[in-house]
């Protein structure tokens, strides 16, 4: 795209800011709540039972929203749903925080869930359509695919200060003093631009894929609870087949389809989502379990378990900005994303090692370093080619697939790895002789299955990209030689 046609271009840095700011929000909210929820199970009484619903109406909401939200965005303009999004979350997050029940409480979190599915698809479809120059492009994408990577380890950390320091409700009202100025200095400095064609919403798209997602989501969240065996688990997993299946239909047949099947079915962008989705699922299971062995088994606190991240997002934070903008222009994707979830693979199998009196510096430390390069090398290289060369108008929809990947992955990944961990503890409870530390020996044995699992996935997903995504770099000249209205970024173009 000519820099001059693009109107914020000029302040594209300040841009960058405001995104990554809203951009940090959405992924912190992830996991800042999970180490809140003992304190707010106490102080609003519900059982244990319900408190998974607290982290459920969140991804439920978010995952089934996802690509609706990322074509409103593409219909009537990216500034106003940003914005929108911005200020719904925040009013979600103040309605959370004052929740005197666990109803109110749950419903904000539905409506978090919501107005982010708004919010992500617009962040990422403006840096999208803002940084044309390929090089600028690198280093913006490689901030945001760090923010992206180590947002969750960073909710952790903001939620244990919180929880300890004020409490549980500020991991709820902390959203306000992002999105509030964020809102401010988004209507400043953003531009609408109108979309080319009158808006139009795929009726029958959106609710097959809504409900498609909902019924995904919610297989998952049912089956880490009631089993995969239950019937309801089942039960939404056909019916999340059905509808996705319906919904692939109706997309090829429709005039203006909620997702063009353009945007998915082409190597690089599709196997691009594929490592975004592998890398979640194998990253939140490994910060959920590595958070319960740090608590439970080494006794560190919130805050020092939020601490004990740190070096993990320093190493992502690194690998991400460096392989994006130095690594990437010269290699190409493939050999960046096969690395990293190569290294990512290393790192959960040297979690395996760890025991119920292991040290944090010989056990822990390592793997954290090698999780770090390896999903910083992974996440961004493949968000920016998953949006790379991209039509203007597909650009927010576009970004939500980049948000379902993340989003379905990390669902997928905490409900298949809590299963696993659960077997292998009762199981291990079960063969070994009842001594005063068999509990602890259990938990460990079921922590150490689920990294097993997570370098599994890692390796698997490193196999299946290095043959799916391409290598070859083709001069982007060519690609707007074809279409030289329609390419959003002066981004090379990947092809085999």
């Amino acid at each position: 795209m000519d820099t001059a046609v693009n109107p914020h271009h000029k302040q594209r840095w300040l841009v960058l800011t405001v995104i990554a700011l809203a951009q940090l929000m959405v992924v912190l909210d992830g996991t800042i709540v999970n180490i809140a929820l003992p304190s707010a199970q106490h102080a609003l009484g519900f059982s244990n039972d319900s408190r998974e619903w607290i982290i459920t109406a969140y991804a439920l909401s978010f995952g089934g929203l996802l690509l609706l939200g990322g074509r409103l965005g593409d219909l009537f303009g990216r500034k106003r749903v940003f914005i929108v999004g911005l200020i719904g979350f925040a009013a979600a997050s103040a309605i959370g925080g004052a929740a005197q029940s666990f109803a109110m409480l749950v419903g904000a979190r539905a409506l978090q869930g919501g107005f982010a599915a708004l919010l992500a698809p617009a962040a990422l479809s403006l840096l999208t359509t803002t940084f044309a120059d390929p090089k600028e492009r690198a280093t913006a994408f490689g901030i945001f695919g760090a923010i992206a990577g180590s947002g969750a380890a960073a909710g952790l950390l903001l939620g244990g200060v919180l929880t300890e320091e004020l409490n549980w409700r500020w991991c709820l009202f902390v959203n306000l003093a992002f999105a509030v100025p964020t809102a401010i200095a988004a209507v400043r400095l953003l531009q609408h631009e109108a979309p080319a064609e009158k808006p139009h919403i795929d009726i029958p798209g959106a609710l097959t894929s809504s409900l498609g997602l909902f019924a995904l989501v919610y297989g998952f969240a049912e089956a880490e609870t009631k089993g995969w065996h239950a019937g309801i688990t089942l039960g939404s997993f056909a019916a999340a087949v059905i509808l996705l299946a319906g919904f692939v239909l109706i997309e090829r047949r429709v005039r203006q389809p909620l997702l063009p099947m353009r945007v998915v079915v082409d190597r690089a962008r599709g196997g691009s989502l594929l490592a975004i989705t592998i890398a979640s699922l194998g990253m939140f299971g490994v910060f959920l379990f590595l958070t319960y062995y740090l608590q439970k088994s080494l006794g560190f606190s919130p805050v020092k378990t939020g601490l004990a991240f740190l070096p993990m997002m320093a190493t992502l934070m690194l690998a991400a900005t460096v392989g994006t903008a130095k690594l990437m222009p010269r290699m190409g994707p493939r050999p960046l994303v096969t690395l990293g979830l190569v290294l990512a693979t290393v790192g959960s199998v040297l979690l395996t090692r760890i025991g119920i009196h292991s040290s944090y510096d010989s056990h822990v430390l390592p793997a954290l370093l090698l999780l770090g390069l390896g999903l910083g090398l992974t996440m961004a290289p493949a968000i920016n080619t998953a949006t790379a060369g991209i039509r203007s108008e597909d650009a927010s929809v576009a970004s939500a697939m980049v948000s379902v990947g993340q989003q379905v992955g990390g669902s997928v990944g905490t409900a298949l790895l809590s299963s696993f961990a659960a077997a292998a503890t009762t199981s291990f409870i079960t063969s070994n002789p009842h001594t005063s530390q068999l509990l602890g020996h259990a938990a460990v044995h079921g922590y150490t299955t689920a990294f097993w699992w997570s370098a599994g996935i890692f390796a698997i997903g490193a196999v299946a990209c290095g043959l799916l995504i391409p290598t070859h770099i083709a001069a982007v000249e060519e690609a707007e030689a074809t279409a030289p209205d329609q390419v959003v970024a002066a981004e090379p173009v990947l092809a085999q």
